[in-house]
C-alpha cells in the first residue's frame, strides 16, 4: 500500500507518525510511504530583487529539512523505510496533487499543524485535503 505522509514539524504532525508506526502490522506487507513537506510560498513581490533564487531555495530547503528531522528518525526508529518529498506551494492542493501523481492508496496526517491560526480564517489543511482528496484521509488528532 502506497502512503502518503504529510509532515509540518508540528506535535499533532508527530502524532500522525507515530500512530502509522504503531499501526504497521494493520499492512499484509510493509506500505510504501512518502514522507512530505510543504513549504508555504514566500510572497515574492520585492523579495526577489533583495534575494536570489538560490538563497530563497536554500531557505525552503533548510527549512523543509528542519520539519522532517524528527519524522525521519522516528520513522528510522520503527522500522520503516519512507521516500522523502519537499515542495513549495498550498499545502493541500500539493498533498492532494502528489497523492494522485504518487497512486497513494491513503493519506495519513494530523489534525492540526504550524498554521492552526491561519486555519481559524482560511480552513485547516486537513479539512481542505479531505474536500477534495480522491482516496481515504486518516486524520490523527
Amino acid at each position: 500500500m502506497k502512503i502518503l505522509l504529510p509532515v509540518d514539524g508540528s506535535a499533532c504532525a508527530l502524532r500522525a507518525v507515530d500512530h502509522l508506526i504503531s499501526h504497521a502490522a494493520w499492512f499484509a506487507a510493509p506500505p510504501e510511504i512518502h514522507l512530505l513537506h510543504v513549504h508555504p510560498p514566500i510572497p515574492i513581490g520585492r523579495i526577489q530583487a533583495q534575494v536570489g533564487k538560490e538563497t530563497l531555495h536554500a531557505h525552503y530547503r533548510e527549512e523543509s529539512e528542519a520539519a522532517l528531522a524528527e519524522a525521519r528518525a522516528r520513522l528510522a526508529a520503527g522500522g520503516l523505510a519512507y521516500a522523502e518529498h519537499i515542495h513549495v506551494g498550498q499545502p493541500a492542493e500539493i498533498i492532494v496533487k502528489l497523492a494522485g501523481e504518487l497512486g497513494c492508496e491513503l493519506v495519513v496526517m494530523g489534525t492540526h499543524g504550524r498554521g492552526a491560526v491561519a486555519g481559524l480564517l482560511t480552513g485547516s489543511v486537513a479539512a481542505r485535503v479531505l474536500h477534495l482528496a480522491s482516496c481515504p484521509v486518516l486524520l490523527v488528532k
